[in-house]
C-alpha cells in the first residue's frame, strides 16, 4: 500500500497530478492547497498567456531594490535591481512567478514607491513578508524596525490586478502609513485579502482600496480591531462604487479621523456597518458615508456627547436616506453636525432619541422629516396613581376613555402616529412626567401630552390629587 502522508505533489509523465481516486470514486488522495503564510509572495497568470511583469520606480528617490524570481519557489535568479527604468520578467501561461527581496521597504514615504504591476490580468497571493526578508519570511508577524511606508502603493494603479483573496498580510503590530494606497486604482480587483492585524498605527489602512472600481464584498472579519489609530481606515474603500458589503467595525473608541471618508462614494453600498462607538474624536465619521447614495437608513449613533466635526458632512450626499437614529444629549461642539445631513431624502424620519433640540436643516433636521423620540411603533406607558384617586381614565386622541386603576399600575401602549394622550383627572393637583421630552406640566383637571415628544418608555405619576 502506497502511503501518501508525506506527498504534496506528484508527477505522471510531464503533468501534475491533482488527485488519485479508485475506480468506485473515492478520492484516495489529493494535492495538498498551499498556505499563503508558508508560500514566497507570487504573482499568478490567469489571461491565459505569458504575461509581462514590471516592477518600476515612480520616483527616483523610491527605495532601490533587488528581486528575486522563479517559477517552482526553489530555483531562484535575479530579476534586476530597481533604477530608473523598470525590471521585468514573464509570468508563464497560467502559472505562477515567485518574487523575493531583502529590503527595508519598498516605499521610501508620499510619492515615492515601488510599483508592482502586469500586462494581462493577474491574481497575487502567497506571503507579502518574502518581498521583506526573502528566504525567511515565514512567521514574521512585525515590519522592519525603524520603518513607516513599507508596503504603501505597491499595486496603485494596476488595473490588471483581479484577486488577492490568497495574498496574506501577517503582520499583527502595523507602522505609520504601512499600507497606504496599497491597491488604489486596481479598477479590476474583486477580492480583498485578510487583514489581521491587532495593533493598528496612523494611516495604516489609509486609501488602501480607494478607487477599486469592482471590488463587491471584503472577508466578514476583514477589520477586526477595536483600538485604533488617527486616520487609520481614511478613504479606505473610497470610490468602491460596486461594493455592496461593508465589514464590522467593532470599535468602541475612535481616534482622530480614524473613518473620515471610509466609504464615500460607495454608490452601491445598501446597508452600512454597526457603529458602537461611544467615545468620539476630533472628525472621526467626518464624511464616512458622504453620497452612499443606495443608503436608505443610518446605522444608530449610540455616543451621547458629540466633538469637534465628528459628525461632519458624514451622510452628506446620500440622497435616498430616509431614517437616522441618534442617543445624543450634547451637541454644543464646532461643526459636530456641519451638513451632516445635507441632500439627502426630501422627507424621512429623525429619532431623536434624547430631550435635545436640534436645529432644522442640513446642521441639524432636514426639512421636511419627522422627528420623533422612539424607533419602534408604539410606545410603552406607566400610569401610577399615588393618590389613590377614583375616576381618573386615559385616552389616545378622540378613542374610548380607558380607567386608570385606583391603586398600582396601569400600562398600555401608544402608536407612534397618534397626536395626543390625555390623562382625565377630575380634580386638580400635580402629576410627575418622565419620557416626554421638555414637558412640565401643573394644571387643572385634564393633561393633554403630545406623542411626537414621547421617547420609548412614558412614566406617569397622578398624586396629590384634591
Amino acid at each position: 500500500m502506497i502511503d501518501f502522508s508525506q506527498v504534496t505533489e506528484m508527477m505522471l509523465g510531464n503533468s501534475v497530478v491533482e488527485q488519485i481516486a479508485n475506480s468506485r470514486g473515492d478520492i484516495l488522495w489529493s494535492k495538498a492547497g498551499e498556505d499563503p503564510a508558508n508560500s514566497y509572495f507570487y504573482v499568478e497568470d490567469i489571461s491565459g498567456s505569458d504575461n509581462t511583469l514590471s516592477i518600476a520606480k515612480n520616483n527616483t528617490n523610491a527605495p532601490t531594490i533587488e528581486v528575486f524570481k522563479s517559477t517552482d519557489g526553489t530555483n531562484w535568479t535575479s530579476m534586476g535591481t530597481t533604477l530608473t527604468t523598470a525590471i521585468t520578467a514573464t509570468v508563464p501561461a497560467n502559472g505562477k512567478l515567485y518574487l523575493k527581496a531583502t529590503t527595508n521597504k519598498w516605499c521610501n514615504g508620499y510619492n515615492k514607491y515601488n510599483t508592482i504591476t502586469a500586462s494581462g490580468n493577474h491574481n497575487v497571493g502567497g506571503n507579502i513578508m518574502s518581498l521583506l526578508y526573502g528566504d525567511n519570511f515565514e512567521n514574521q508577524t512585525s515590519f522592519p524596525s525603524d520603518t513607516t511606508y513599507n508596503f504603501g502603493n505597491i499595486f496603485t494603479g494596476n488595473t490588471k490586478l483581479v484577486s488577492a483573496a490568497s495574498l496574506a498580510l501577517p503582520a499583527t503590530t502595523l507602522t505609520s502609513i504601512c499600507y497606504y494606497g496599497m491597491f488604489k486604482g486596481c479598477t479590476s480587483l474583486t477580492t480583498a485579502p485578510e487583514l489581521p492585524a491587532t495593533t493598528l498605527a496612523n494611516s495604516c489602512y489609509n486609501s488602501m482600496f480607494k478607487g477599486c472600481l469592482l471590488l463587491t464584498t471584503v472577508p466578514a472579519n476583514l477589520l477586526p480591531v477595536t483600538t485604533l489609530a488617527s486616520a487609520c481606515y481614511q478613504d479606505m474603500f473610497s470610490g468602491c462604487t460596486s461594493l455592496t458589503q461593508a465589514p464590522a467595525l467593532p470599535a468602541t473608541t475612535l481616534a482622530i479621523s480614524c473613518y473620515q471618508n471610509m466609504f464615500t462614494r460607495c454608490t452601491a453600498l445598501t446597508t452600512a456597518p454597526e457603529l458602537p462607538a461611544t467615545t468620539l474624536a476630533y472628525g472621526c465619521y467626518n464624511g464616512m458615508f458622504s453620497n452612499c447614495t443606495s443608503l436608505t437608513t443610518a446605522p444608530a449613533l449610540p455616543a451621547t456627547t458629540l466633538v469637534e466635526s465628528c459628525y461632519q458632512f458624514m451622510f452628506g450626499g446620500c440622497t435616498n436616506l430616509n431614517s437616522v437614529t441618534t442617543y445624543a444629549t450634547n451637541i454644543s461642539a464646532s461643526d459636530c453636525l456641519y451638513n451632516w445631513l445635507q441632500n439627502v431624502s426630501a422627507t424621512g424620519t429623525f429619532h431623536n432619541m434624547a430631550c435635545i433640540t436640534y436645529p432644522s436643516g442640513s446642521n441639524g433636521i432636514p426639512t421636511g422629516w419627522t422627528e420623533v423620540h422612539t424607533t419602534g411603533n408604539t410606545i410603552n406607558v406607566t400610569i401610577t396613581n399615588t393618590g389613590n384617586y377614583t375616576g381618573a381614565t386615559y385616552q389616545i386622541d378622540s378613542g374610548t376613555a380607558q380607567p386608570i386603576n385606583e391603586t398600582g399600575t396601569t400600562s398600555f401602549t401608544v402608536p407612534i402616529t397618534a397626536t395626543t394622550l390625555t390623562i382625565h383627572r377630575n380634580g386638580k393637583g400635580v402629576t410627575d412626567v418622565l419620557g416626554i421630552c421638555g414637558y412640565s406640566e401643573d394644571s387643572d383637571w385634564d393633561a393633554a401630552f403630545p406623542v411626537n415628544k414621547m421617547t420609548d418608555n412614558v412614566s406617569i405619576d397622578i398624586m396629590n390629587l384634591m
